[in-house]
């Protein structure tokens, strides 16, 4: 008897260990419900393909585009995952001066960048990154502002540095998006610690971050005065958001983020709420074993969409350009796992069906509409590409 027991309590601890070191990513590896739980239709959960659209190449020799984004002039702006900012002209690239050294390693790297709506009077650009500034090995998601001049940046200032540095190499994040107040957001991913940072508020990970753009920190950010917090944060709970965009029918910002093994899902952070992570998921570990039960819980909020399996979503925009009617008003993800980039067809904060858009195109890493009003998608291994529709 004795001996059954201390085999019963080894294997206990055993498969407690493994479920909570097994956190890996979503990146590498879909049934839906709205954020009321009511299960959709069935006929609209169906990822139906769409074969109306194919690409034009804009650029190539660009091994991870991680990012884009366009200057006043509709000239485009990419991060290359391993460090070199591109200005791209015309189809041709030249790599702008003096970016900072990133810390690439895994999923980390040189990640998103965003043009300040001011930038004709400003020069500004914000850019986050894994960076290896502070103490400690390895790196943690930064952001810096810098002014981009004659390809060059000048000026930089670090306006939030996430602690601790760690040599982990998943779940850095990052997006960028700045309101029509002037505030900037930024995503930071939990780093693969899931059990400690994203349902900590005193520690920097699984969280969307908000500041001026100077850095200081709102007065009214939900957790200014509460002790030991990092009052940057806007929302926490979250795993590692790789989209994120600013609705232009609701002004709100929306985000998607990696699952584990099933559960990526599609949120509407709002101030100083908690999105679950790892609390509630409606995904599993990689092995298939159980991370919680749980799916809701008081005080923490359900997604307005989510992914089973997991898609592994990397790059998020709204259409809203006339150049392509039949997605005007809806959003784009793209799929890193299933290679392709998905149209998500909304009902007000309802997604009521998807489409799959150029099957097997590729790992899609990003999704911006320019100011031509062309979509633009950055596969790995490809470059940018331009959405356009098959002519008839």
């Amino acid at each position: 008897m004795k001996l059954f027991k201390l085999l019963l309590s080894v294997l206990i601890l055993s498969n407690f260990s493994s479920c909570k070191n097994e956190e890996k990513s979503s990146e590498d590896t879909a049934q839906t419900t709205t954020k009321n739980e009511q299960t959709l239709p069935q006929e609209t959960l169906d990822l139906v393909d769409n074969t109306s659209y194919t690409t034009e190449l804009v650029v190539d020799g660009i091994d991870i585009p991680w990012s884009i984004d366009f200057l006043p002039d509709e000239s485009m702006l990419v991060t290359e995952k391993s460090g070199t900012l591109y200005h791209i002209v015309n189809g041709k690239k030249t790599a702008i001066k003096n970016v900072p050294a990133v810390y690439n390693r895994g999923q980390g790297g040189l990640l998103d960048i965003k043009v300040h709506p001011d930038f004709k009077n400003n020069n500004f650009i914000f850019i986050t990154y894994a960076s290896e500034e502070g103490e400690g090995k390895g790196g943690n998601t930064a952001l810096i502002r810098a002014e981009l001049k004659n390809n060059t940046l000048e000026n930089i200032k670090t306006l939030y540095k996430a602690t601790p540095n760690t040599t982990r190499g998943q779940h850095f994040g990052s997006r960028i998006v700045i309101d029509d107040q002037g505030f900037i957001f930024f995503t930071i991913g939990e780093r693969g610690n899931r059990d400690e940072n994203p349902q900590d508020i005193t520690r920097d990970g699984g969280k969307l971050y908000r500041l001026h753009i100077d850095g200081s920190v709102p007065k009214d950010n939900p957790f200014v005065g509460k002790e030991n917090a990092k009052e940057a944060i806007w929302s926490y709970g979250h795993r590692n958001p790789q989209g994120m965009e600013i609705n232009p029918e609701t002004n709100t910002i929306w985000l998607h983020e990696h699952g584990p093994k099933g559960g990526d899902e599609i949120n509407i952070p709002k101030k100083g709420l908690n999105y679950g992570w790892p609390s509630i998921t409606y995904g599993k570990n990689y092995s298939g074993t159980t991370i919680t039960k749980d799916t809701s819980k008081p005080g923490m909020e359900q997604p307005v969409f989510y992914w089973v399996p997991s898609i592994a979503p990397s790059g998020m925009s709204f259409v809203t350009s006339d150049k392509y009617p039949n997605l005007k008003g809806n959003l784009l993800s793209g799929s890193l796992k299933f290679q392709y980039l998905e149209h998500n067809i909304l009902d007000d904060e309802n997604v009521t069906k998807r489409e799959r858009l150029l099957k097997d195109i590729g790992r899609v890493r990003s999704v911006e509409e320019g100011p031509d009003g062309f979509i633009y998608i950055g596969v790995e291994s490809k470059g940018i590409l331009k959405l356009v529709a098959k002519q008839q």
